[in-house]
């Protein structure tokens, strides 16, 4: 889609200032410094460093720009990290900017024209780009090129400006909403998942010990099982339970102390919080246990259909509490076990 640079009313500094970060901000997490800065400080997604390893290897041989990368998997689980992380191995800078930022064609045009030889430009929430700057990336991911009309009326012309060889990352947490033509254009396309017990705690306690915290292995353990196999649920908690110790406890964190610190915030053994408990208690005593569509069951709890869809129903389906099926959520046996509540086989909907 050629850009017309004459619609565009905003300054080219003002248009910086407001879609584009140089670097990862303390407002990506609120603690900058927790977060890893390559590969080897990276723990879990062991299969995708393996690959992302080889990829970046080969690609600094050939002394190319990596190839592009679309990212996506719920929320919390580091894909902003990982952009990071990926710009520090290939020793180039790294833009940071978001789909909903970039509201014309020439506020994208100005980012890619900017960007220095290899540069990666890093686009969270890509799957909320509009349409006309989605169309605008076909070309300059195909042939680092960008298509601009100068001009209005009969004497208006077109050109074609070349831009830099660089890397796109792409990040998302719903990759069905991305339209089949960008997909296309990612060639690598890969998906973070939740992390495990194990590889929690030891983020815990690397975390721990930037933040100057002591503390214990069952410690650890303990806020790595209620974090919801979420790196970014984690570092919060640790937080959390770190005023607890500072302020009701000798300032060391134990499996005690972080019971108890995670018990006030209402957050079970296995990560449940007060919503989590919320929307299945609504399933079993207001639907029966399921079938129930999502938008009627975000009416009911007073949440959004996209945070239930996002946020919650992810780890539910870990554990095996929740089960999607054509007529919609229904509870399984495991769920009414973990809320105390009696199981009726005549409740169990076919998928």
């Amino acid at each position: 889609m050629p850009i017309d640079f004459d619609d565009r009313e905003e300054t080219a500094e003002q248009e910086e200032e407001r879609i584009l970060a140089r670097t990862l901000t303390s407002s990506d997490d609120n603690e900058g410094s927790l977060r890893p800065r390559f590969l080897t400080e990276y723990i879990g997604q062991e299969k995708l460093k393996d690959n992302l390893t080889i990829w970046i290897e080969a690609a600094k041989k050939r002394r190319e720009p990596l190839d592009h990368v679309l990212l996506y998997g719920p929320p919390g689980l580091g894909k902003t990290t990982l952009a990071g992380v990926i710009a520090n191995e290939m020793g180039v800078n790294i833009r940071i900017t978001s789909g909903p930022a970039i509201e014309k064609a020439g506020d994208l045009a100005a980012l890619l024209t900017n960007l220095d030889d290899m540069d990666i430009l890093f686009v969270d929430e890509i799957h909320r780009l509009n349409r006309a700057v989605e169309e605008v990336l076909y070309p300059a991911m195909e042939d680092c090129a960008l298509d601009i009309i100068l001009g209005k009326g009969p004497a208006a012309r077109s050109i074609r400006v070349d831009l830099r060889k660089f890397t796109l990352i792409g990040a998302t947490t719903r990759a069905g909403q991305i339209t089949a033509p960008l997909r296309d254009r990612f060639g690598m396309v890969t998906r973070l998942d939740l992390y495990t017990s194990e590889e929690l705690t030891r983020i815990v306690a690397r975390s721990a010990g930037i933040l100057n915290v002591e503390i214990q292995p069952d410690g650890a353990a303990e806020i790595a099982a209620r974090s919801r196999g979420t790196p970014r649920i984690a570092n919060r908690i640790l937080k959390r339970v770190r005023d607890y110790a500072q302020v009701r406890a000798d300032g060391i964190i134990t499996r005690t102390v972080a019971d108890e610190a995670l018990s006030r915030l209402d957050i079970d053994q296995i990560g449940l919080d007060a919503v989590d408990r919320r929307m299945l208690e609504a399933i079993i005593r207001n639907f029966g246990g399921g079938p129930v569509g999502l938008d009627t069951l975000a009416a009911n709890i007073g949440e959004e259909a996209i945070t239930i869809e996002d946020v919650y129903e992810p780890y539910l389906m870990q554990l095996g509490f929740l089960a999607r099926t054509p007529r919609g959520r229904c509870l399984t046996e495991r769920a009414y076990k973990h809320m105390g509540m009696l199981y009726s086989e005549q409740l169990t909907v076919d998928s």
